[in-house]
């Protein structure tokens, strides 16, 4: 792998890409002038539970492949390289990542692969330079590099053979980055104002695919899709909608967006010195111990039916799984996963790995699981609040809340149950926990039943399927 600066790098006269726009989709082939190919392999890989987009670029006459911004376990890499006989030999960051455990120091350990990177990063690991301008080969696929600060002042953008802008936390399909998690949200905005210029003004069929997708906290309106074009962003993004710089800044600047409390620790480890592969995860006979915090991975209905005392519930089968552990652990408390099976605990295990749990004390399947939770109905609840029998603690996030309440509930939001307790919840009756389906409710009440409050979640249902009337809430001065 060659690189160069300042100048776009030659193609084959007689090749053309074949990309593979997904992992595992088959590869496709797009015709050059002339109806020529050149054996191009592009895959995305999107982990559905953090919403990260990585890929896999190569060129398979040269059997060379780099990675971008790869996730922490590497294997699903190293076996589409294989399938495509290349060699990943660099890995390209668009930038520290704060969200997820980077696999690069794992590439690095424990393949010899070299990790390049924009000098504003500051690593804390050998690495190879990137700056703007500088475009590096991979056999005779080109890559471009720009250099697009706002999200984080090192953030760099990839143009593969002019056709492809790997658009990192910049661009997203229907929106654009979070400018808050490394400097004033201000100043990020302004970067990321005049980065997003810059690449509008690639041409509109380029191809867009991001870093982040749909179900990321690094953007509040991102789109399902997965990819886009540049034209298509210029019509249909409204992060793209505001010419004035001023404009955009007071717009972008307001994140509501909780960030997780384990950003630091990520952005830490991500920056070096290069993490190696996680020790194996061994079962132990027992799980409860004043020493350890218990993570029940299970269902939640299987956690209601019967739990280790003191343990949280967060199912790995529901959505962004790590992102709501991580709200709800600390970084350095001793973790046991309580699972129905040694695959459930491995799949919980590689999801806590990525936000920088790395250091688990195992898993049981056969635990002390004698306490039980009885969940609330929805028309059972009806009846307890007219009864007014219990509280209804609300632990959606606000801007969910202000769409509609139940009249007379208490709001907290689940991730900050564990740090404030039921503080001004409490007034001696039982506590019901409710979100939008179920699932934070589930993991709410497992928290306050933690700390010894007497808490049930509705776990099937929520706010939709209240019967009676609810709230809207109404700023001053609207209409």
């Amino acid at each position: 792998m060659r690189g160069r600066r300042g100048r776009q790098g030659e193609r084959d006269a007689d090749g053309c890409p074949g990309y593979s726009d997904g992992f595992p989709h088959a590869s496709r082939k797009l015709a050059r002038p002339g109806g020529s190919f050149r054996p191009v392999v592009f895959r995305q890989f999107v982990d559905d539970d953090l919403g990260c987009a990585s890929y896999l670029i190569g060129d398979s006459r040269a059997g060379e492949a780099l990675v971008v911004d790869p996730a922490y376990a590497i294997e699903p890499y190293l076996d589409a390289a294989e399938r495509e006989g290349v060699r990943v030999v660099r890995v390209l960051e668009t930038h520290t990542h704060a969200d997820h455990v980077s696999g690069h120091g794992r590439f690095a350990l424990e393949h010899g692969v070299r990790v390049s990177v924009h000098p504003l990063a500051e690593p804390g690991f050998p690495f190879d330079p990137l700056e703007d301008g500088q475009v590096l080969e991979i056999g005779a696929v080109p890559v471009r590099v720009i250099h697009t600060p706002g999200h984080r002042p090192e953030h760099c953008a990839f143009v593969v053979d002019e056709r492809i802008a790997l658009t990192g936390d910049s661009l997203f399909v229907g929106d654009a980055a979070r400018p808050d998690l490394a400097v004033d949200a201000r100043e990020g905005a302004e970067g990321l104002f005049y980065s997003l210029q810059r690449l509008t003004e690639l041409p509109d069929g380029t191809e867009v695919y991001p870093g982040h997708v749909a179900g990321s906290l690094c953007g509040a309106a991102m789109s399902p899709e997965r990819s886009s074009t540049i034209g298509n962003e210029k019509r249909t993004n409204a992060a793209l909608t505001h010419g004035d710089l001023d404009e955009f800044i007071g717009v972008s600047a307001l994140v509501s967006t909780p960030r997780p409390p384990t950003t630091a620790r990520v952005v830490e480890l991500n920056r070096g010195p290069f993490v190696g592969a996680p020790a194996p995860l061994e079962e132990r006979q027992v799980a409860q111990s004043h020493k350890v915090t218990v993570l029940d991975v299970r269902s939640a209905d299987a956690h209601a039916a019967g739990h280790v005392h003191g343990a949280f519930s967060v199912p790995v089968s529901g959505n962004s799984f790590a992102t709501r552990a991580g709200f709800v652990l600390e970084p350095d408390e001793r973790i046991v996963l309580h699972a129905s099976s040694r695959e459930e605990a491995e799949r919980a295990a590689r999801g806590l790995g990525a936000v920088g749990f790395l250091e688990l004390e195992g898993y049981v399947l056969d635990a002390d699981a004698r306490e039980r939770t009885e969940p609330v109905a929805i028309d059972e609840l009806m009846r307890l609040v007219g009864d007014d029998a219990v509280t209804v603690l609300d632990v959606r996030e606000k801007d969910e809340r202000d769409t509609g309440f139940i009249p007379g509930s208490v709001h907290i939001p689940y991730r900050l149950l564990r740090a404030c307790g039921a503080d001004g919840v409490e007034n001696g009756k039982p506590i019901v926990t409710i979100c939008e389906s179920g699932a934070r409710a589930g993991i709410a009440a497992s928290v306050l039943v933690a700390a010894g409050i007497d808490a049930r979640p509705v776990l099937h249902g929520g706010i939709d399927d209240w019967q009676g009337n609810t709230v809207e809430f109404r700023r001053c001065g609207s209409g």
